[in-house]
């Protein structure tokens, strides 16, 4: 599944973009009006015949917005040419669904992870795991050419979704004094796995289970694994549950 335009209308919720075009030009009647119904005007951009482009978000999604030669209406939805090529995508791509996927990669950056793998590796994946999800422990197995080899390091955002167990492993493993090596000893044992449950989940490892939760609501989550990657274009993408073995090099890159 791609994160691109499919995942990136989930997470619009979670990005109050702050658009300073809107402050820095007076935007016309039409688009004001829009404007008042509730999209976030974000960007303008040149489009052809007399029109004029507006990039914005609006019920969940990035949409353009085409206001008229007379600057009294405005169409609303993708623009194609002679060819059949949209001429919208470009102009949201770079106003809306970058800025924000830039945003989502930072949220994962800073939300509670544990690192599997070299940290000097050239590719990072991020994944919503959680200790009792045996389709994240099937992902790890399967990344284990690129984690071992130093060419990928998984991040896993630890969460408790599966069972009434899960909070309370993913505490134990934020808890050892080498959660590296409690995950890598974790998953590497698979259903032999030894981890036990904390009895009492202290309130700062709490706090970080409750921010990691937030952002998988956020993000409109609701299984794990939920992987994050770029593209090599530079595009963030999302594969949710395990992976099919074509897709590996696609996440994970060349072995």
């Amino acid at each position: 599944m791609k994160l691109h335009r499919h995942f990136l209308a989930a997470a619009i919720s979670l990005i109050a973009l702050q658009s300073s075009f809107a402050q820095a030009e007076e935007l016309p009647a039409p688009i004001k009006a829009l404007e008042a119904k509730g999209a976030k005007i974000v960007g303008s951009f040149d489009a052809p015949d007399g029109l004029r482009g507006y990039a914005a978000q609006y019920q969940n999604e990035g949409i353009a917005f085409y206001l008229t030669a007379d600057g009294k209406h405005v169409v609303a939805g993708n623009l194609y040419d002679e060819k059949g090529e949209d001429l919208s995508k470009a102009p949201l791509d770079k106003l809306v669904y970058a800025p924000m996927a830039k945003e989502v990669w930072a949220k994962m950056e800073h939300s509670n992870w544990i690192g599997d793998g070299s940290k000097t590796a050239p590719r990072v994946v991020y994944l919503f795991s959680d200790p009792n999800c045996p389709y994240c422990n099937m992902f790890w197995s399967q990344a284990r050419p690129w984690v071992e080899s130093g060419k990928v390091q998984l991040r896993h955002i630890m969460v408790g979704v599966i069972s009434e167990t899960s909070p309370a492993k993913a505490a134990a493993l934020f808890a050892d004094k080498a959660p590296e090596t409690a995950l890598h000893d974790h998953e590497k044992a698979g259903r032999s796995s030894t981890l036990k449950p904390l009895d009492n989940i202290p309130k700062d490892i709490q706090a970080k289970l409750d921010a990691n939760m937030q952002l998988m609501t956020d993000l409109g989550l609701s299984a794990t694994p939920s992987i994050f990657y770029m593209d090599d274009n530079g595009r963030l993408q999302q594969q949710q549950g395990a992976p099919r073995p074509e897709m590996l090099g696609k996440i994970l890159g060349p072995k």
